[in-house]
């Protein structure tokens, strides 16, 4: 079994040196890697402007090689031309796939691009970016599987799910998405993650 650590890069914040945030962020998943197989990069989680999970990505490949990165990219306020960019992007610095979600809006209050995860597979896998890079969708805990079938259609690698509740939940989606990967995603319980746990309705008791 595969253990993925997520990770939320640096906030960029008028008031913090980023360059010394990102050194701080890169000795954090030096340590942490030796505890896990694999890091996953969010990008803008909550809206909240980051430093590009591209950035930080090309640095870990350079500083932890045997490594597998996967990225989270967000659709919302990105135009096709720059869903390409930030594809070839990750390809060129050789990470492993890619976690394609609407995202959160942002806190700049930005328009939205239209764009929809799942017509954005369909879009990259006719251009042949499948066979150059692993895809995925993310996926409800416990999701209504006959309202899926857009996501299903679209055909991912996979689906990365919210923060998982218990086995049983893994289980249904392992049951019903037989064909494809299933990526759950747990949130450690801990004191720290407590805040987070409140906002996402999860018990870590």
């Amino acid at each position: 079994m595969t253990i993925r650590y997520e990770a939320n890069p640096p906030k960029i914040l008028p008031d913090v040196n980023t360059d010394e945030s990102i050194i701080k962020f890169i000795e954090k998943m030096k340590i942490i890697s030796k505890k896990c197989d694999a890091i996953h990069i969010t990008e803008n989680v909550l809206g909240h402007q980051r430093v590009s999970p591209i950035k930080v990505g090309k640095i870990i490949k350079k500083e932890i090689p045997n490594i597998p990165i996967t990225v989270s990219l967000r659709v919302r306020d990105k135009s096709e031309k720059e869903i390409i960019k930030f594809v070839d992007n990750c390809v060129s610095i050789k990470v492993t796939g890619i976690l394609i979600l609407m995202g959160d809006p942002t806190q700049s209050g930005t328009g939205d691009s239209g764009q929809v995860p799942s017509a954005v597979v369909t879009m990259l896998k006719e251009k042949g970016y499948d066979s150059k890079i692993e895809m995925y969708l993310s996926i409800s805990n416990k999701p209504n599987f006959s309202k899926i079938g857009k996501k299903l259609r679209a055909n991912p690698k996979g689906f990365m799910t919210q923060a998982v509740q218990n086995i049983q939940q893994v289980q249904n989606l392992s049951g019903n998405l037989k064909q494809f990967s299933i990526i759950p995603i747990i949130l450690f319980p801990s004191e720290k993650n407590q805040k987070s746990a409140d906002f996402l309705g999860l018990n870590l008791s």
